[in-house]
């Protein structure tokens, strides 16, 4: 069983002024070309199939034609519903579709039956788990201890019907810790949504989705594939690509990758106006790709966005990087940590030493620590 596992189209979505939607376009139509090529058994899109619960006609009509693409090639769909999703609006139509090959995430109702399909080893149980909160799970199970997005999601799984001789593959849109995020990604204060990789175990593969950068979290069966595209400069040194997942007999997996190439790359250039508009610094580059423009002139220059769109018409962003605009930054830097309490520039440390933020049991203990030291105890 071959599939593609993709995730977070974020279809209908604008950078500052600039709508992408002729880029997804074109990412589509490249993910297209390469299903005709490889012929994948199934396409597995883990959530956040539109930017907003509400999308745009333009953005519904996009998708539209991806299904029906792919329908056509008779290459069955699994896609779930994600945080930027309506879990009603992606289920709207799932029995309709369903003989289409096209299988869309329910709202979530207490229990997730698989989508099985078969191969030359047997079947292959999917489990479309859509963007849940624990809200969500309490409600179907109130008496089960939920307290975190890991006690929702371990009852959640506990509740499916997996049966370990078989071959098992969960989508699922979730923020599993360790996952490494980019600016584009909605993030939850304190790192509540955080969960336990290990409530996934029961499963030969988890298609995740909700981070951006493509990675695996604690194995090699447990993934993110990562958006198509590049929806913040955080993400400007990724290279965007389909996940593609190979299952043999049971336990045997292996996942590879096949680059995207987008209409326009997102880059940085840096350096001063002389050097940014000489011909000889921009000739053989792409000037239509999406740039975030580093000045590093000592003074500000007039209507420098403009002259500068003159040259790169996708110019999103303008910085300066210079003397004045660095110590400002270290004022700036000065002045904020003044305002912060102990625990929180602990906080800090931490997420920049470990690449994820405390739990709440950490931040509560961390806030105990520093209490205990402000009164003059031992910790």
């Amino acid at each position: 069983m071959k599939f593609f596992h993709l995730s977070d189209l974020h279809l209908g979505r604008r950078i500052y002024e600039f709508s992408l939607i002729d880029d997804q376009k074109f990412i589509l139509e490249e993910i297209l070309s390469l299903a005709e090529k490889e012929r994948p058994d199934a396409v597995v899109i883990a959530g956040d199939i539109y930017d907003r619960a509400v999308p745009s006609a333009e953005a519904v009509e996009l998708f539209d034609r991806f299904l029906c693409a792919l329908a056509e090639r008779h290459i069955p769909v699994l896609a779930i519903s994600g945080n930027h999703d309506s879990p009603e609006r992606i289920a709207f139509g799932a029995d309709l579709m369903t003989p289409s090959g096209v299988f869309l995430s329910p709202v979530y109702s207490g229990h997730v039956e698989p989508v099985t399909l078969p191969d030359a080893f047997g079947e292959v149980h999917f489990f479309l788990l859509p963007f849940i909160k624990p809200v969500n799970v309490r409600r179907f199970y109130p008496d089960a201890a939920i307290e975190s997005y890991t006690d929702a999601l371990r009852c959640a799984v506990e509740h499916m019907n997996v049966e370990p001789a078989a071959r098992n593959v969960l989508i699922t849109h979730q923020f599993v810790t360790g996952g490494v995020r980019s600016d584009s990604e909605d993030v939850a204060v304190g790192g509540t949504d955080n969960v336990d990789a290990a409530v996934f175990d029961r499963f030969d593969y988890v298609a995740l989705g909700h981070l951006h950068g493509a990675q695996k979290i604690a194995r090699e069966t447990l993934r993110y594939s990562g958006t198509p595209l590049k929806y913040s400069f955080s993400e400007k040194d990724q290279t965007k690509a389909v996940t593609v997942v190979e299952l043999g007999e049971k336990g045997s997996v292996s996942v590879s990758s096949l680059p995207l190439a987008p209409r326009r790359d997102m880059r940085e250039i840096r350096g001063t106006y002389a050097e940014l508009t000489l011909r000889d610094n921009y000739a053989g580059t792409n000037t239509e790709d999406y740039i975030h423009a580093v000045l590093t002139d000592e003074n500000d220059l007039p209507n420098a966005l403009a002259r500068l769109r003159s040259i790169y018409p996708n110019l999103m962003k303008l910085d300066y990087d210079n003397r004045r605009t660095r110590t400002s930054a270290v004022i700036a830097a000065q002045e904020r940590c003044r305002t912060m309490t102990e625990a929180e520039l602990f906080a800090e440390l931490y997420e920049k030493q470990n690449g994820q933020r405390m739990s709440a049991e950490q931040g509560a203990y961390a806030d105990a620590v520093f209490a205990e030291l402000r009164e003059g105890g031992t910790p």
